[in-house]
């Protein structure tokens, strides 16, 4: 089966890590009979430097002609002066657009060689925990109007939601919690907000007419924010806002202790999706060798089952990197403190792809 991919590197360590990814998924195609294309395109800053634009229309034609993108990560201090409307950021935001992406899946789990290294207290951390966020990314009020009175001295940002956003967001979530341990929680802030009582009756709706086996419970944010830390485990597919998912995201990254290992998607209606890490694109080592590249080699194993339906092989490449983890082996950023042998991240690519 032949699979066109289109690669968006993107600023800092981006293009380090995304090589990295090209290479696994080359190997995987050699292990499965599969032939992976790649494409490369500009977004961020470099497109900045070399168009003038953070995402030149070549990029989302070339996006929208493939089968599926792989995003390393865009923005630095370089850009920070630049306009707002080209800001490296945007061309991020863009691009969801221009593919039509409305729905951002960012899984969080303790990988058990990791234990340790969770910011948990043991007992906790102890229980393990394997969770999916699945977060609305289009919608509510980071899209909603805004502005400030004629004075400056006052402002406002509205949230505002559809039924249809709703529900094809919580659907995802469904068929997610379906291929998973079969529960959903729905997290919203239904005692205060209208858009989270539009919200809750809508999830429940659907779960009642279209996934009955399905388990729901509903969630306030602020206690979903304390369960994450008290007991993430009890958690399986998290379905919230556009706010709610992005906080609640980057917490339950940090509680795994090991940002430098998470993965995140970016779906739609069609099959093709963007796939990237979630951490940034660490200007201050590019280039020196120390980029962790696992995130991004665990994003393109996301492509594998989410986009292409090739479950077999997105296993192959998980289970390659809990191998290396479990030896021992570590990169700069998740080695134990005062542990000097670590592996370069070219050298962690290298030991996964001997386990693949």
């Amino acid at each position: 089966m032949k699979y066109n991919i289109a690669l968006v590197p993107g600023d800092g360590i981006g293009p380090e890590i995304v090589s990295a990814a090209v290479e696994v998924l080359k190997a995987v195609g050699d292990k499965y009979g599969h032939e992976f294309v790649f494409n490369e395109y500009y977004a961020g800053g470099c497109a900045i430097d070399k168009f003038g634009e953070p995402l030149p229309q070549e990029t989302i034609d070339g996006c929208l002609a493939s089968d599926s993108v792989i995003l390393g990560a865009v923005g630095g201090p370089k850009w920070d002066d630049v306009p707002n409307h080209l800001r490296p950021e945007k061309g991020l935001l863009a691009i969801r657009k221009a593919l039509g992406l409305y729905t951002n899946l960012r899984p969080a789990k303790i990988q058990p060689a990791l234990a340790d290294a969770c910011v948990l207290r043991p007992d906790i951390a102890a229980k393990g925990f394997d969770l999916m966020i699945v977060r609305e990314l289009t919608g509510g009020i980071y899209f909603g109007e805004r502005g400030r009175n004629e004075k400056g001295d006052a402002a406002y940002d509205t949230e505002s939601y559809s039924t249809e956003e709703i529900e094809r967001n919580a659907r995802n979530a469904f068929e997610i919690a379906r291929k998973r341990k079969g529960h959903v929680t729905s997290v919203e802030k239904s005692n205060v907000l209208e858009t989270s009582r539009l919200w809750k009756e809508t999830v429940h709706h659907l779960q009642e007419t279209e996934y009955p086996d399905v388990k729901l419970d509903d969630m306030y944010v602020d206690n979903a924010a304390m369960q994450l830390v008290r007991d993430p485990s009890f958690f399986d597919v998290i379905v919230t806002s556009n706010m709610f998912g992005d906080i609640l995201s980057d917490e339950a990254s940090q509680v795994t202790g090991s940002i430098g290992l998470l993965a995140s998607a970016s779906l739609g209606d069609s099959k093709r999706g963007m796939y990237e890490p979630i951490h940034g694109s660490a200007p201050d080592i590019a280039g020196t060798g120390l980029a962790n590249p696992i995130a991004t080699i665990l994003s393109a194993a996301m492509m594998l089952r989410y986009s292409f339906d090739l479950g077999e092989e997105a296993d192959c490449i998980e289970n390659a990197v809990n191998k290396v983890l479990e030896a021992g082996w570590r990169t700069k950023d998740i080695a134990a403190p005062g542990d000097e042998n670590w592996l370069k991240g070219s050298e962690m690519k290298d030991k996964i792809l001997a386990e693949i």
